[in-house]
């Protein structure tokens, strides 16, 4: 009696057994349609946008070569994108100062809240409530708060608040010192409630045998909330941070309605000023180079969330 021969092994067979033999056909039919609309939708608009901004771009197509005249014109000659003077002021200038404040105050005003809300009764309650604008569109966002900014304290909130204590009016939106400060505040109040729900569930993540340990050791609540809380809930502070980071940058919708960008041009950022050089002025090759600015900004932003979630797998 003999022994069966072993079933043979190799590549050779399984491309043999497989149908085409060994193309992955498969993956070509379930991957091919999003290849498909990736390059559609995003490769050749970003080629198309950068060779774009080397061009006059009149009507959008390339018209004339120019090389590098319109960066030239951007970062030299343009005080509306960036003007270099004490103080300094610009789209891009204006766009850093809400990623300061805006996504400062944003993550801190949601890790307070969050922390508060799961120390109360009613926490679904009040996260519900501070949620409640984030549901509302940016552009209803917008026209709320021009009601409230007024400067007729028969409409504005802020005005007929003034006017109890016969301060104002005041046209906050029509100061170039205040309008930016004005409009960061409406980025917070719409988003602080992202924040919270985000960051009040990475909390309850948190063993609660670590923060009854501190407590019985003696930590003050404010000890617990920097060196524990904080530290712990690291990652998803960073992912809340890009998240609004990139809001930031492609910010267009609340300055349109609000502002138009105005008083002036005092209170533009990149996105608004690659919409107005574009459409309005018909400057498509100028508005082309500041759209790749806002690539390249984008782009070590999410290299950076990358690299942070794949060194938290490895850590983890």
């Amino acid at each position: 009696m003999t022994a069966a021969n072993p079933p043979a092994t190799g590549s050779g067979t399984d491309d043999a057994k497989r149908p085409g033999g060994g193309f992955p056909w498969a993956a070509l039919i379930f991957l091919g349609p999003a290849g498909l609309l990736l390059l559609a939708f995003l490769a050749f608009p970003i080629v198309y946008t950068v060779f774009l901004s080397f061009n006059r771009g009149r009507g959008g197509e390339f018209s004339n070569w120019v090389g590098f005249d319109n960066w030239v014109r951007l970062f030299t000659q343009d005080p509306n994108f960036l003007r270099l003077g004490f103080p300094p002021s610009g789209a891009l200038i204006n766009n850093v100062l809400w990623i300061v404040f805006y996504v400062s105050l944003t993550v801190l005003l949601g890790l307070i809240l969050a922390v508060m809300a799961t120390r109360v009764r009613y926490e679904a309650l009040i996260k519900g409530i501070v949620f409640l604008p984030q549901a509302i569109a940016a552009t209803s966002l917008a026209i709320i708060w021009r009601f409230v900014y007024s400067p007729d304290p028969n409409t504005g909130l802020m005005n007929a608040i003034l006017d109890i204590g016969n301060v104002g009016p005041f046209s906050v939106l029509g100061n170039p010192d205040a309008v930016n400060w004005a409009l960061i505040a409406v980025g917070i109040w719409g988003s602080v409630g992202f924040a919270t729900v985000i960051l009040s569930a990475a909390i309850k993540g948190i063993s609660s045998e670590v923060l009854e340990a501190a407590r019985v050791d003696g930590a003050k609540e404010t000890q617990i909330f920097w060196r524990i809380i904080v530290p712990m809930v690291s990652l998803p502070i960073s992912v809340v941070a890009v998240t609004l980071i990139v809001n930031v940058i492609k910010l267009f919708d609340i300055i349109f309605v609000m502002t138009a960008g105005g008083p002036g041009a005092s209170s533009r950022v990149i996105a608004f000023s690659m919409y107005q050089e574009a459409f309005p002025q018909g400057q498509f090759g100028y508005g082309a180079a500041i759209a790749v600015v806002m690539l390249l900004l984008l782009v070590p932003v999410m290299i950076f969330n990358i690299r942070r979630f794949r060194a938290e797998a490895v850590q983890s």
